[in-house]
């Protein structure tokens, strides 16, 4: 069984994407398959831990919302397993708390889905690791900021959205609907 120190070379092409949406996950394994990676896709947090405990992973795509896990824990438990992993950060739902919170974990990069396979190995290759988001210069709405504030909570809570009510004084279907909806823009 591999370790750490048995890291993946430089030259590794060794992907694992994590995703729970099959669909996409098997389209952009295909593609970024073409380009020369040896990909692998599994739809939840046990499997890639357990796919990672018995061979080297250079590379990850990892989704945010697993069924079974967050996708920061998950960033967490693999750079731990795999220091030298890069690993970019997908969802469907852009927040600045969650991308600076997947940057501190150790993701190279953070991409709001719907992304092409272009945007994710530019994602993975990237120089900078340490670099934050942008900051826009137009002032964040209203109804920005408080998406902002409830994905920060959220992060705080590993994903529970009854805690998380909870800390925002709001009742827990009503921070349900909210985040149904989709994210509004700045």
């Amino acid at each position: 069984m591999p370790t750490p120190n048995d890291s993946p070379g430089p030259t590794s092409r060794q992907l694992l994407i994590v995703d729970d949406d099959a669909v996409f996950a098997g389209v952009l394994a295909r593609v970024i398959g073409r380009r020369g990676f040896d990909v692998t896709v599994v739809h939840d947090a046990a499997s890639a831990l357990a796919l990672a405990a018995s061979s080297p992973i250079a590379y990850a795509v990892v989704d945010l919302k697993l069924p079974d896990s967050s996708g920061l824990r998950l960033i967490r438990q693999l750079k731990s397993m795999w220091p030298g992993a890069r690993i970019v950060l997908l969802t469907g739902y852009g927040s600045i708390a969650t991308t600076v919170d997947a940057i501190k974990l150790g993701a190279v990069y953070y991409l709001t889905k719907p992304v092409n396979a272009d945007e994710v190995i530019g994602a993975l290759h990237r120089d900078d690791v340490s670099e934050e988001p942008a900051a826009t210069t137009q002032p964040l709405s209203v109804n920005r900021l408080e998406w902002e504030h409830i994905n920060r909570i959220l992060a705080e809570t590993n994903g529970n959205v009854s805690a998380s009510a909870r800390l925002l004084g709001m009742h827990r279907r009503t921070l349900q609907r909210k985040l149904g909806k989709h994210p509004v823009s700045r």
